[in-house]
């Protein structure tokens, strides 16, 4: 896959991108926790269809300042910055996981510089809270100077133990059984997960995540792009609510529904409808 990796300062902030494909149509990626610009899952499809994607290591995350992520407001006008460095005046807006929020934030109050939007797995309302255990544990693990070492010690196990790690990683992101996950799954996805656990890192920017509750049923409402929601009705890291949320404030929405095993919708079966279904909305926009 063919990729550039790139930083751009401005105002005393870093940003950290990838420019991944030849010269196509834009896509701009906000990847989700623990993700950053070498993130690759969905990418070769695109590329083949002949999109560009721009994906920003987003506040906190890989060399991207975190003091960018003090709100999505502030986050937003460096990513918008970014568009104006590269000369992409509009964009197909892809946002993913815990990445949802900066999407949302950026299609409703940019709508000049989005074409459409797609949710992928998306958080778009409150998500964890100081209450739940999940919240409590990843205060713990996922900040810095610990992260590092849990990063290290999941990659090292993946590597060592990829079938065990798979078994012990599946429940966080499907509400499935392993006996059902392992009919719906590929033999490749042990793979995909194993080469994931080597890139993921948290920084600061799974933090900020957690933190951010900055979005709006307004926000929802004011988005005026046609949006694309993908979602499987067996996540088990973003409830399925959060679809069913997007589509019910949304104006322009389309809800899809997927039977793929769970939260990463680029595996397993169903996911070829995935890739199909995006490259078919965003191929079908005509720019007014």
């Amino acid at each position: 896959m063919e990729r550039w990796i790139g930083t751009y300062t401005v105002d005393g902030y870093t940003i950290e991108y990838s420019v991944t494909g030849k010269i196509g149509t834009p896509v701009l990626v906000m990847r989700g926790g623990h993700s950053n610009c070498h993130e690759e899952f969905g990418y070769s499809f695109l590329i083949k269809n002949g999109f560009t994607i721009i994906t920003p290591s987003r506040a906190g995350y890989g060399k991207t300042s975190k003091e960018m992520g003090e709100d999505l407001s502030k986050a937003c006008a460096y990513y918008v910055k970014l568009l104006d460095y590269l000369k992409m005046d509009k964009v197909h807006l892809l946002a993913i996981s815990a990445g949802g929020p900066s999407g949302l934030y950026l299609a409703s109050h940019y709508p000049e510089r989005v074409k459409t939007l797609t949710l992928q797995s998306a958080v778009t309302k409150e998500w964890l809270t100081p209450e739940d255990n999940i919240y409590k544990i990843a205060q713990t693990l996922f900040r810095p100077p610990i992260e590092k070492i849990t990063w290290k010690l999941v990659s090292r196990m993946s590597n060592l133990f990829p079938t065990f790690m798979f078994k012990m990683m599946a429940p966080s992101f499907s509400n499935l059984s392993n006996k059902k996950i392992k009919s719906k799954r590929f033999d490749t996805d042990m793979e995909a997960i194993q080469r994931m656990n080597n890139r993921q890192r948290s920084v600061y920017g799974f933090l900020i995540d957690l933190s951010t509750k900055e979005i709006t049923i307004k926000n929802l409402q004011a988005i005026t792009c046609l949006t694309l929601i993908m979602h499987s009705r067996h996540d088990g890291a973003v409830p399925l609510e959060h679809a069913s949320y997007a589509d019910q404030h949304i104006p322009h929405s389309q809800l899809c529904l997927l039977e793929t095993w769970g939260h990463l919708i680029w595996l397993g079966h169903g996911s070829e409808q995935v890739n199909e279904k995006l490259v078919e909305f965003l191929t079908d926009y005509v720019d007014e």
